[in-house]
Protein backbone atom coordinates (compact mmCIF):
# COMPACT_ATOMS: atom_id res chain seq x y z
CA UNK A 1 0.00 0.00 0.00
CA UNK A 2 1.22 3.21 -0.98
CA UNK A 3 2.00 5.85 1.67
CA UNK A 4 0.66 9.56 2.00
CA UNK A 5 1.66 12.80 3.29
CA UNK A 6 -0.16 14.31 5.35
CA UNK A 7 -0.73 18.75 6.10
CA UNK A 8 1.43 18.24 8.87
CA UNK A 9 4.63 17.84 6.55
CA UNK A 10 7.10 20.76 7.22
CA UNK A 11 8.64 20.31 3.74
CA UNK A 12 11.74 19.43 5.17
CA UNK A 13 12.64 17.53 2.00
CA UNK A 14 14.20 13.94 3.79
CA UNK A 15 11.19 11.54 2.56
CA UNK A 16 12.77 13.00 -0.46
CA UNK A 17 16.23 12.17 -0.24
CA UNK A 18 15.69 8.94 1.55
CA UNK A 19 13.12 7.52 -0.88
CA UNK A 20 14.84 4.92 -3.54
CA UNK A 21 12.16 4.54 -6.11
CA UNK A 22 12.49 8.87 -6.45
CA UNK A 23 8.33 8.83 -5.99
CA UNK A 24 8.90 11.81 -3.33
CA UNK A 25 8.75 15.62 -5.32
CA UNK A 26 7.72 18.83 -3.87
CA UNK A 27 3.91 19.93 -4.34
CA UNK A 28 1.99 22.99 -3.32
CA UNK A 29 3.01 23.63 -0.02
CA UNK A 30 4.28 19.96 1.27
CA UNK A 31 5.83 17.19 -0.22
CA UNK A 32 3.42 14.64 -2.32
CA UNK A 33 4.22 10.76 -3.05
CA UNK A 34 3.46 9.51 -6.68
CA UNK A 35 1.42 6.32 -5.18
CA UNK A 36 2.68 4.89 -9.54
CA UNK A 37 6.41 5.33 -8.54
CA UNK A 38 6.24 4.04 -4.36
CA UNK A 39 7.46 0.78 -3.84
CA UNK A 40 5.89 0.71 -0.24
CA UNK A 41 9.28 0.28 1.27
CA UNK A 42 8.73 3.10 4.00
CA UNK A 43 12.07 4.55 4.43
CA UNK A 44 10.37 7.98 4.06
CA UNK A 45 8.21 7.03 7.00
CA UNK A 46 11.42 6.47 9.42
CA UNK A 47 13.21 9.54 8.16
CA UNK A 48 10.22 12.43 9.03
CA UNK A 49 11.13 14.46 11.82
CA UNK A 50 6.90 15.18 12.23
CA UNK A 51 6.07 11.98 11.74
CA UNK A 52 3.26 13.50 8.57
CA UNK A 53 3.74 10.20 6.70
CA UNK A 54 1.03 7.91 6.60
CA UNK A 55 -0.29 4.43 5.00
CA UNK A 56 -2.46 5.67 2.06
Amino acid sequence: MPYKITEDCTSCGSCSEACPAKAIKEGDGKYEIDPDVCIDCGACVDVCPVEAIKEA
